[in-house]
């Protein structure tokens, strides 16, 4: 079994950019999850509307304020437990040495900034989430070019999501969202779709942190119940990427 390697998994240094739909409830899953020192920062510069208050994890007195100043500052009290926020865009945050990037952003430019940030060495791993109306897919990797690396096994390098999914980089906004299957929806999304998302990327965290995680893909389809799986093989990342079997290497 191919494993992704653990960064910090005691106290590790976690950011959530995107604090809509599903990163809002990442974050309060987080914070069950990690231990009560480990960094955790939230990053957006949206602010809570009316329509937020459908299906995202916010409250009517959380109006006009900026998303991941609201959520921060409940989750603080909540938990009692230190959740900083920043109020810009993630090219503006300094945020050298994060152990993951989860990224719960709904348009290509953002990702287009995260993948910037992992590419300058801003942290280990980009786990990002992206979904559609009743569907979604979570994606991990840290790296633009190859050859990716295996060490004794385990993955030290994993193309990132935008390499090994071009088209996340083609989003527009949320009427734009490849699914598992490449089509493009449109409309409004489920009401629970955000949840079960979350729960993924929960999952897919704490595996990491545990250095159990040997998925590279999951894709999610809450119309036919299902949920699929594609393990980190080079095999799989080859075909995925494109490249020969010797493009990634093993070192031990």
């Amino acid at each position: 079994m191919y494993c992704l390697r653990s960064p910090l998994r005691y106290l590790p240094k976690v950011y959530v950019i995107g604090c809509g739909g599903t990163g809002g409830f990442v974050a309060a899953g987080l914070c069950r999850l990690l231990d009560p020192t480990a960094s955790l920062v939230l990053v957006d510069p949206d602010r809570v509307e009316p329509r937020n208050l459908l299906r995202q994890n916010f409250y009517a007195a959380d109006l006009g304020e900026f998303k991941s100043k609201a959520l921060a500052e409940r989750l603080a009290r909540d938990f009692d437990r230190a959740v900083g926020y920043a109020t810009v865009p993630i090219s503006l945050v300094g945020s050298g040495g994060a152990s993951l990037f989860i990224g719960c952003v709904d348009n290509g430019p953002a990702r287009a900034q995260i993948a910037a940030k992992v590419a300058n060495g801003h942290a280990d791993w980009w786990l990002d989430a992206g979904n559609g109306e009743n569907y979604g897919q979570v994606i991990i990797g840290n790296q633009g070019k190859p050859p990716y690396m295996l060490y004794k096994g385990d993955w030290n390098d994993l193309p990132s999501p935008t390499v090994q999914r071009p088209d996340l980089l083609a989003q527009k906004g949320p009427a734009f969202v490849p699914s598992c299957a490449g089509a493009v929806a449109a409309g409004d999304q489920g009401p629970v779709i955000n949840q079960a998302m979350a729960a993924i990327v929960l999952e897919m965290t704490r595996r990491l942190f545990a250095g159990r995680l040997n998925w590279l893909q999951v894709f999610l389809d809450l119309e036919a119940g299902a949920m699929t799986t594609v393990a980190a093989t080079p095999e799989n990342v080859a075909k995925i990427c494109g490249l020969r079997i010797d493009q990634i290497t093993e070192r031990r």
